[in-house]
């Protein structure tokens, strides 16, 4: 059973001591204040010893006291409002409940989470009320007493006051009682949790993602970083997704995975011979694992529409049903292959090689020049890369040779397009075009790398269903309007192609 959830939206204020709540009576739009509600609240805070969760702006807690004591991970805050997901008490104290893990795993690992901080709290909460006698938010007056147990013990207390919207509320309301909060003498709070105040010095800082002019002045190991450790967040948020059954989470995963092999491709001469490529094997192996479960979901939803535009008359014997079985158990034993690799030991030290790579010390001396200086070079020489291909697409004879050739230019448009799109904070519009141009090849030569594995698996079915005693008609007729499709794709590469800038890229692209 998946936890509870729901997202809270609320706002933090240091306050000293001694002040007074202000009236919030008559603040628009509260019409009254409910009184006080008094609550005892500890909580024991769980983290990894590096703290990894903490970093990544999560926080996971076991709460006694209140109504709504449990476990709660509470995940990383957007503007006001942050995502918090709930299981009961249950009686061990210290074994964190499995579906409060699989969100964070991607954080964790296969690390032993360990009691880090106990906070208690003697809370005094009221309702704020509209004139429609509906609650509109919460005010919290949290006097805090928070002890640090790994690091070294520390203790510390403060007052704060905490507003959580209800849902009738709106961010109208945290606006105007925060005016009169501030007129009394709070001030917003600094920390992002009570956890990160309990810590002290200890809380590690947030990694500070480089600004636009920042990177645009910037070296190329700034801009490399800045990628890097964009698609290692797509890769973190996809990896919880997929775990949760969510829709379309292996497609967005499998291509985080490639986004990131394809960086180390472009940008590898930047780092230690060793790493980038070691690493980029290992992501080669994730996106392997995750493709059988896509490729046959792929497969179903497009044989399946394909049959349906066919005449009933053209279409015999158990077809849908042979597309749509096979495929589904496919597509269910690659989930389950998908599983299994994002809870083995490889991919875990994956993530912590992926981590490694955005530390400085992986990097040569090379990497601290100038990005608007490297980065034409780089994409020069990922541009001869898929002439290359392209050219040896026009050498290949038709047939099994041809298709292999146009799918070794599809990798190497997918790379070009990849860098492309990450210049463009450095080269701006015409990076952004050159992506746009090599990304109608990239199309083109998927589609036709679509049908080739179409093609392979209709040509099985017909052959099973001719081995079985089944009409094998409609999967050759399938077979022949993919070969057409094919042919299309081709041509519409040609046209794509000769739409990319010409061969002087470095200079085209500064110009």
């Amino acid at each position: 059973m998946s936890p509870a959830r729901r997202d809270e939206t609320e706002r933090t204020y240091d306050v000293a001591g001694a002040t007074l709540l202000p009236p919030l009576a008559g603040v628009h739009p509260v019409t009254r204040v409910g009184q006080p509600v008094e609550q005892s609240l500890e909580a024991v805070y769980f983290d990894t010893a590096g703290l990894d969760l903490t970093r990544h702006g999560a926080t996971l807690r076991r709460r006694t006291g209140g109504e709504d004591a449990g476990w709660h991970l509470k995940l990383p805050r957007e503007g006001d409002t942050r995502t918090e997901l709930h299981e009961p008490l249950g009686p061990a104290t210290r074994a964190v409940p499995e579906a409060l893990l699989l969100p964070v795993r991607a954080q964790v690992r296969d690390r032993d989470l360990l009691p880090i901080a106990r906070v208690t709290t003697r809370r005094l909460e009221y309702a704020l009320v509209g004139d429609d006698g509906e609650v509109l938010a919460h005010l919290c007056d949290d006097r805090v007493r928070a002890e640090r147990v790994h690091g070294g013990p520390a203790a510390s207390e403060w007052r704060e006051w905490e507003v959580e919207l209800a849902d009738a509320g709106d961010i109208e309301v945290l606006d105007a009682v925060e005016e009169a909060l501030s007129s009394a003498g709070a001030a917003r709070s600094t920390s992002t949790s009570k956890l990160v105040r309990a810590l002290g010095d200890m809380a590690p800082q947030a990694r500070s993602g480089p600004s636009r002019k920042e990177l645009e002045r910037g070296s190329i190991m700034q801009v490399v970083v800045a990628h890097l450790d964009e698609q290692l967040d797509r890769l973190h948020q996809q990896d919880a997704r997929l775990r949760a059954g969510r829709p379309g989470s292996v497609h967005k995963l499998r291509i985080a995975a490639r986004r990131l092999r394809s960086a180390l491709k472009t940008y590898g001469p930047l780092m230690g011979p060793e790493p980038a490529s070691a690493v980029a094997e290992e992501l080669r192996w994730l996106g392997g694992s995750l493709s059988d479960a896509r490729d046959a979901q792929v497969l179903r939803e497009h044989l399946l529409q394909l049959v349906d535009t066919q005449p009933v008359e053209l279409v015999l014997g158990p077809v849908v049903r042979r597309i749509d079985d096979e495929l589904r158990a496919a597509e269910r034993e690659g989930m389950e292959q998908a599983i299994q690799a994002l809870e083995s030991e490889r991919y875990f030290r994956l993530l912590d090689a992926l981590d490694e790579l955005l530390e400085p010390e992986v990097f040569t001396s090379d990497a601290e020049s100038p990005a608007r200086e490297v980065l034409p070079r780089l994409l020069q020489r990922d541009a001869k890369r898929l002439r290359r291909r392209v050219r040896a697409v026009a050498r290949a004879a038709p047939g099994h040779e041809r298709d292999v050739a146009l799918h070794e230019a599809r990798k190497k448009a997918k790379r070009l397009r990849y860098a492309a799109e990450s210049a463009v904070p450095v080269l701006g519009k015409r990076a952004r075009r050159l992506a746009a141009s090599v990304k109608r090849v990239q199309q083109a030569l998927g589609a036709h790398q679509d049908t080739v594995m179409t093609r392979q698996v209709l040509r099985e079915y017909g052959v099973r269903a001719y081995l079985g005693g089944e009409n094998g008609f409609t999967f050759g007729r399938l077979h022949a309007l993919e070969e057409a499709r094919s042919e299309v794709a081709r041509r519409d590469f040609e046209a794509a192609w000769r739409a990319v800038p010409g061969k002087d890229l470095a200079r085209w692209v500064v110009r």
